[in-house]
């Protein structure tokens, strides 16, 4: 069983910027981001593996960047020039043996 713990969600204004991380407790082979807004489906964001390859959603390439720690077991995601449509509870997501989901985070961006 792995447990994933997210920080650094929070309130920012449009163009600003916010740094989500998160810690497993074990080691996995991809780790990533979901997020789900009010009424909606929950959607990717980003993905990465543990040889560092990377995937986005077309709605955040080349603002969010996602990266990851494997001595840490850790990923992060660098969000850039956000705007209200970011706003969500984002999700950690980590694929092992099993798949496995954080808490959530709220991130909202005020216009």
């Amino acid at each position: 069983q792995v447990q994933l713990v997210e920080s650094g969600g929070g309130l920012v204004q449009a163009g600003g910027s916010l740094r989500l991380s998160c810690v497993a407790s074990g080691s996995t082979f991809i780790m990533g981001w979901y997020r789900q807004a009010p009424g909606k489906q929950r959607e990717l964001v980003a993905v990465i593996t543990s040889s560092g390859h990377t995937d986005y959603a077309d709605s955040v390439k080349g603002r969010f960047t996602i990266s990851r720690d494997n001595a840490r077991n850790t990923v992060y995601l660098q969000m850039n020039s956000l705007k209200p449509d970011d706003t969500a509870v984002y999700y950690c997501n980590a694929k092992g043996s099993y798949i496995y989901w954080g808490q959530g985070t709220q991130v909202t961006v005020s216009s």
